[in-house]
């Protein structure tokens, strides 16, 4: 069994996200900027926000985080998103996702600029990817291909399972392994919630990527022996052994499930790092792009 280590990854890539900067500033071009918008005071959000603005000044991004109070309202934040259009100072910027009750996300995910947004959230973005066009990849998705293709892992003719069908991971997922690609040419079934026999789908999967919130619904007896298998989930789990009164556990059951996997991520230090690593990545295709 091989860990798919996302951090060490992740790390890689910011190394060479940064090379590629101070080969930008040697050359007197434009510095990249990735902006973040973050609503309200949600604990997960801030310290995602916050790491973010550290990866950024890791690879020598600029970065400026616009924090807004709980009680902003929707047209305050589209305001908000316009100024950060119009900016030709940034490259890229997020919205820091989930948004106060008050706030309708689709509304807001549509008003960014295309060409900035990073997340690679906007329906122009989306269409793009699904029609197999040069456009800016969801950063999550993105994150596991570029793991997938840096341990070497053969996709083509496989079967691949993704077990939820978010907009945000488990949709463009699926369309991104079947495609024609270096890490695709898979057969993939879209699994979820009304899935009726789950379990017989996902012993026959090759790759699962579990991504539907639900902690450790993985178990090893759902699983074949060899199986790779990327867990996308992070959830706080309650447990009075630890310090802090919780232990953070993905979609997989990691005990049960990994003597049977070939490769494995853990939770944490798997998917999370990458998707921020792709997220910069995606601002440094930005920057290049407004300078074409």
């Amino acid at each position: 069994m091989v860990i798919l280590d996302g951090k060490k990854t992740s790390e890689d890539i910011k190394n060479e996200i940064a090379k590629a900067v101070k080969n930008r500033k040697n050359e007197g071009k434009k510095t990249p900027h990735l902006a973040a918008v973050l609503v309200g005071s949600d604990g997960a959000s801030m310290t995602y926000v916050n790491s973010k603005v550290k990866a950024c000044e890791k690879v020598g991004f600029n970065s400026t985080l616009i924090e807004l109070p709980e009680n902003t309202t929707e047209d305050q934040l589209l305001d908000e998103i316009k100024d950060l259009n119009k900016d030709k100072n940034i490259d890229g910027f997020i919205i820091q996702l989930p948004l106060p009750k008050q706030i309708n996300e689709q509304k807001v995910l549509m008003a960014v600029d295309p060409n900035k947004d990073v997340d690679g959230f906007h329906p122009v973005n989306v269409g793009k990817m699904a029609l197999d066009l040069s456009t800016f990849l969801p950063a999550t998705p993105y994150g596991i291909l570029e793991l997938l293709e840096r341990y070497d892992i053969e996709t083509s003719g496989k079967n691949v399972v993704v077990i939820g069908r978010s907009h945000i991971v488990g949709r463009p997922m699926s369309i991104l392994m079947s495609q024609k690609r270096k890490v695709g040419n898979a057969t993939v079934t879209l699994a979820h919630s009304r899935t009726s026999n789950l379990k017989e789908i996902t012993a026959k999967a090759d790759i699962i990527v579990a991504a539907l919130g639900i902690p450790e619904f993985l178990k090893g007896d759902m699983v074949k022996d060899g199986v790779v298998v990327v867990d996308v989930g992070i959830t706080r789990v309650k447990d009075d052994t630890k310090k802090r009164g919780y232990r953070l556990a993905g979609d997989v059951d990691f005990n049960s499930v990994s003597p049977k996997s070939a490769y494995i991520t853990p939770v944490p230090g798997g998917v999370g790092p990458m998707t921020i690593a792709m997220l910069l990545k995606n601002t440094l295709l930005a920057c290049e792009r407004n300078e074409s």
